[in-house]
């Protein structure tokens, strides 16, 4: 982003009054961890679904932020700032935006669809990029704060822009259009994402089709439906550009749809047949999202490979100081060309380490304890090097998806007031899905409070330097002393436990320090029942060492939809927050609810709420369950096939008998990854090619054997064991148990791999 805005230009662009002022803006920003010199930065304070920008005005004008645009009056005397106040600091963004656009005459295509923004957006970028210079939207950034930075990255080098377009609900795309005003529009797809907010996906088309009501061409896939003025809008049925596709290294149906878009959007530009053909080949699958995983000497490694261009590798590199926390940052670069470009960028970043390759297999390991971002050309394949940066080779990994995690809770906060805070579990290494890259992500994006079993689980997240409020739901007299020592809240459950806990504290010196307290309303296990409450509180008041940050409780069948016994729970809990509040002089926060409990009976939802398995997308209910994104996928490779003759037995104890000659594949995972003994000889299953495969034999510590039928199948060939084709519950219920123990019964030796966009 190279802005070049003066106060005059601010005050024509907000209609603010002004002071004169020689500084010159060069660049916005939001987020203040992607903000390294901010002197010539504008600063908009953004209030976002888990963060209030206006929270952080403070530590951007400590890394030289002087102009900020806010929408509430700031009490802070911070000397030099010049401060914008607007109604809506988003819209605002959106506005300046939309000036910046009009400074540009060149030609602008927008993108949107239900699906196959991105792989469109990239391939025609790809085209077009080897006859013009072309700027395109980093990622997936279509949303009202993704499209306006995008736009902000235009600039007089430039012949053309491809600006990717979403929406997720109605009235959204009309502040869209009038930012990008595109010249040219591809419409991919209509289909089920997002789709609940929309009546139909008539009406769900007709909002998508406002983005294109000044555009002088349309390009859509024959699929939709469209009854429009035929002059404007362009069908591709890709039967037409067959001769063009069996360039294409993919078949899939919807490789072969995205492909061919954009080949009529390059037809468009004039670019000729023999250069769209040649280029077609050279199109890779593209990552949509950077994969971040534990690396060797103890470093995180985020591989972003799948392109180098520079708007792409300025992201990677904010990405990266967004989540380095102080460690040390490392960039390597593969590239056989010209260095200079980069050098120039990476300069306004400051890794202590630039590395530049020329080879994937010329690759470096000086580094430790940093953040390690890999980027690189397609042609060099540096996703192979990044993947030999990993902390363990074990071809069984699990994915788990970021992005997904950020969209169910949002899903969650909007059963719920905007006052109610989240209190986010990530006991049991965090559903198995690691608890310190989660505990980072969730403070990254602003979740109130983190909950874990025990006090060592909370050190771990102090240890990376995870700043967020820790409640220790089982607190033992063990841990009481890590709790003080790394600021740990500790649940009380008993007047004996909470007399230990108060004479640790009097031996550290501590006083006023935060407790929460467990009230037993009908589950039976920890807390206290109403009749102890009143020795309770004496306790507490005549202790100046303690104070009560939280009143909390469990439903004990929060699936049930208004059932009585849990309206007789939060009967119980109401009367014990009554009187404790009856009885100090202060306030102190309430919850009850957790995932189905928000989703069953949100009334009950106090202060606070506390979300576990609901963030990783998975429900009781059948009705939200569509609605949640699964985050959690767990994949591994073949590592052998061979023909089985009719009668030979497979595995241990000859438990699988082939009845008829059998294709079997042999996959590196078994009991001791997770995938349980009691899935042996056809209860369970994994896929292969989208087919299902059945364990032969019995399971065994790292093996399965599974019947492949007809398929062919070859070694290192991609297995689902959890997946679009196998849920998590489907595996659940295979293994006569809960997702809960699935998840977390994966082994820690099972790669874990962090996606993100």
């Amino acid at each position: 982003m190279k802005l070049d805005l003066s106060y005059q230009d601010l005050s024509l662009i907000f209609n603010a009054s002004l002071p004169k002022a020689t500084l010159k803006i060069e660049s916005v920003a939001f987020d203040t961890r992607k903000i390294i010199n901010g002197s010539n930065t504008l600063f908009f304070a953004l209030r976002g679904e888990f963060r209030n920008g206006h929270e952080f005005i403070n530590e951007a004008y400590a890394k030289g932020v002087r102009t900020f645009v806010i929408s509430k009056s700031i009490n802070e005397d911070l000397r030099g700032a010049t401060f914008i106040k607007v109604d809506s600091t988003l819209i605002a963004l959106q506005t300046l935006a939309k000036h910046h656009r009009h400074q540009f005459s060149y030609p602008i295509v927008a993108i949107t669809g239900s699906a196959g923004k991105t792989i469109t957006k990239e391939w025609l970028g790809q085209l077009l990029g080897v006859k013009y210079k072309v700027i395109r939207s980093p990622k997936s950034y279509n949303s009202q704060l993704g499209v306006p930075l995008s736009l902000l990255e235009l600039n007089d080098s430039a012949d053309l822009a491809i600006i990717e377009a979403g929406i997720s609900q109605p009235g959204e795309m009309d502040s869209l259009e009038k930012m990008i005003q595109p010249t040219i529009g591809i419409l991919t797809s209509i289909g089920s994402a997002h789709s609940e907010n929309f009546d139909s996906l008539e009406h769900q088309l007709s909002e998508k089709l406002i983005l294109f009501r000044n555009a002088s061409r349309v390009i859509y896939h024959n699929s939709i439906d469209l009854e429009e003025d035929t002059s404007i809008f362009q069908y591709v049925n890709i039967k037409l550009y067959s001769n063009y596709l069996e360039h294409l290294k993919f078949d899939d149906e919807i490789s072969r749809i995205n492909a061919s878009l954009a080949v009529a959007c390059a037809k468009e530009f004039n670019l000729g047949d023999a250069e769209i053909k040649k280029h077609l080949a050279d199109l890779d699958r593209v990552a949509l999202r950077m994969e971040t995983f534990d690396g060797i000497h103890n470093s995180t490694i985020i591989n972003d490979t799948y392109n180098l261009d520079l708007d792409a590798f300025r992201s990677s590199l904010e990405y990266q100081l967004s989540i380095a926390k102080g460690k040390d940052r490392v960039v390597i670069v593969g590239t056989d060309g010209d260095t200079s470009k980069f050098e120039a960028l990476l300069s306004e970043f400051e890794p202590i380490q630039v590395h530049f390759l020329d080879s994937a297999e010329n690759g470096i390991e000086s580094f430790k304890n940093a953040i390690v971002l890999v980027k690189g050309k397609r042609s060099m394949q540096m996703e192979h090097y990044a993947l030999r940066l990993r902390a363990k080779k074990h071809q069984t990994y699990v994915e788990i998806d970021l992005n997904a995690i950020k969209s169910n809770i949002s899903f969650f906060k909007q059963k719920l007031p905007d006052t109610t805070k989240i209190l986010a579990m990530v006991k049991a290494s965090s559903y198995g899905s690691g608890i310190e890259q989660i505990g980072q992500y969730l403070e990254r994006i602003g979740v109130n409070y983190l909950g874990v079993a025990y006090a060592d689980e909370g050190v771990e997240l102090r240890q990376i330097g995870v700043k967020s409020p820790i409640l220790v739901m089982n607190s033992e007299e063990y841990g009481f002393e890590e709790c003080i020592q790394h600021n740990l809240a500790p649940c009380i459950y008993s007047t004996t436990q909470l007399d230990k806990f108060i004479k640790q504290l009097i031996y550290e010196g501590k006083s006023y320090y935060p407790i929460h307290i467990k009230i037993e309303t009908g589950m039976n296990r920890l807390g206290f029942k109403t009749v102890e409450l009143e020795s309770l509180i004496e306790m507490i008041n005549s202790q100046p060492e303690v104070r009560i940050e939280t009143v909390y409780s469990h439903l004990a069948n929060s699936h049930d939809i208004d059932s009585t016994f849990i309206h007789e729970q939060a009967q119980v809990f109401k009367t014990a927050i009554e009187f404790l509040k009856s009885r100090v002089n202060y306030s102190f926060e309430c919850h009850i609810l957790n995932s189905e409990g928000i989703l069953n009976n949100p009334k009950y939802h106090f202060d606070m709420v506390r979300l576990g398995i609901g963030m990783y997308g998975y429900s009781s209910s059948g009705h939200y369950s569509s609605q949640l994104t699964p985050a959690v996928n767990w994949y591994s490779a073949v590592s052998q096939v061979k023909n089985v003759r009719a009668g030979t037995s497979i595995g241990y104890d000859r438990k699988g008998i082939s009845n008829l000659d059998m294709n079997i594949a042999i996959i590196p995972v078994g009991y001791a990854d997770g995938f349980k003994r009691s899935l042996s000889n056809g209860k369970g299953g994994v896929f292969i090619q989208n087919q299902y495969c059945p364990v032969v034999g019995n399971v065994c510590m790292d093996m399965i054997m599974v019947n492949i039928g007809r398929l062919s199948v070859s070694e290192g060939e991609s297995v689902e064991i959890i997946g679009s084709n196998q849920s998590v519950l489907d595996l659940a219920n295979k293994m006569e148990t809960i997702p809960y123990e699935v998840l977390t019964g994966i082994s820690k030796r099972v790669h874990r791999v962090y996606l993100e966009d």
